[in-house]
């Protein structure tokens, strides 16, 4: 998968020699890029449901990266955060990685290595932000289907015959190929294994 055409790496670090040498190379494999020399520039900058990635410097006047990204976390910002560091710990690395950075990188690092990482964020924001997508498609879907037909398709999609159904539900099998029929025509789904993609990709209380 590659990443989106309108995807930006956003830089934030307060070492001007660092932001302007990150973006020559960043730009030079065709990525797109923006840069800040804080926390506080890039927050005046950004909207959520931008595509791309952050590229956070930990160590910085101010709101530290480590900051940010927990500020991003709490706001509900999803984008993905590699942290970059000339000052790193393992126990640094470690609060990094468990409060979801993708990566975490010490200074001075291999440019492919740096690269490879915003390659690997870039394409885990654009996926995720398709099943974004997808998943409030089908919400919608199954905002249209009765109580009846939510407890159909729970049974359809786990497996359950409609005999198995009917005895379940306490009606007739004829009954129940009726709502299956509906539920699968509100779901706009043309196979059993499309429903079934649906409900894998829906919230598991969307079922419920």
């Amino acid at each position: 998968m590659t990443a989106e055409a309108n995807a930006i790496v956003f830089i934030v670090d307060d070492d001007q020699a660092m932001r302007t040498s990150l973006q020559w190379l960043i730009e030079s494999t065709g990525m797109s890029v923006k840069t800040y020399d804080s926390a506080d520039a890039f927050l005046a900058d950004y909207y959520p449901g931008r595509a791309g990635c952050l590229l956070l410097d930990v160590r910085m006047p101010g709101m530290s990266g480590l900051e940010l990204q927990a500020y991003l976390a709490r706001e509900g910002f999803r984008i993905p955060v590699i942290l970059i560091t000339g000052h790193g710990d393992v126990a640094m690395a470690v609060r990094a990685m468990k409060a979801g950075a993708m990566d975490f990188i010490e200074k001075p690092f291999h440019d492919e290595d740096l690269l490879r990482s915003l390659r690997n964020a870039l394409d885990h924001d654009q996926k995720t932000r398709a099943n974004r997508l997808a998943r409030a498609d089908i919400a919608m879907r199954l905002a249209e289907l009765t109580p009846r037909e939510h407890e159909v398709m729970a049974m359809v999609t786990d497996g359950k015959s409609n005999k198995e159904i009917a005895a379940a539900l306490g009606v007739s099998a004829k009954t129940v190929e009726a709502h299956r029929a509906r539920v699968m025509e509100k779901m706009r789904a043309e196979s059993l294994a499309e429903l079934v993609r649906m409900a894998l990709i829906a919230a598991p209380e969307a079922l419920v």
